[in-house]
């Protein structure tokens, strides 16, 4: 028997599974267009840039590990305060970004990762009650509170942002 509703694509299944294990509120929903970017996403979902949770992927130098850096999206990393607390890193290209966490670049979710990377949160993100995130998919999303990052992901808050806005 045929399903009325679409299959999601695999990256989603993945988040939505690791959500729905760790008992989260909201399952990942799929916008009607690409939010490949903070400001598609903050303008989809009619909300503020900063409540974006925009995941950043760097290779760190020392041994390839993917540094997985979850920021306000209306804040710029600051790529030497994140090797301050991880080591030295580099751009990821996105063949290194698909292989690392199985997401492409514009849909890299804080979870449902093929390998665990190395994860900071950006504590600006605690400036807002509601935060929303990728969910595997440049059009999944979903609904989440600051602090559920460190709950999902293991990974501390810290300063991980210039000190000026996007």
């Amino acid at each position: 028997m045929a399903s009325d509703t679409p299959t999601l694509p695999e990256g989603v299944q993945r988040v939505a599974a690791v959500l729905a294990a760790a008992g989260h509120p909201h399952a990942p929903r799929m916008l009607d267009g690409a939010a490949r970017t903070a400001q598609q996403a903050a303008d989809a979902l009619g909300i503020a840039l900063g409540q974006i949770a925009k995941s950043i992927i760097f290779r760190r130098k020392s041994d390839d590990a993917a540094v997985l850096v979850i920021a306000s999206g209306d804040r710029r990393v600051d790529e030497k305060k994140v090797a301050a607390l991880v080591g030295k890193t580099g751009r990821a290209d996105a063949e290194f970004v698909k292989a690392a966490t199985g997401f492409s670049i514009g849909g890299v979710s804080p979870v449902g990762h093929c390998r665990a990377p190395v994860t900071l949160i950006d504590r600006e993100l605690l400036r807002f009650d509601v935060i929303w995130a990728a969910a595997g998919h440049p059009h999944g999303v979903f609904q989440l509170h600051p602090q559920d990052l460190v709950l999902l992901t293991g990974a501390p808050l810290a300063d991980v942002v210039c000190a000026d806005t996007i």
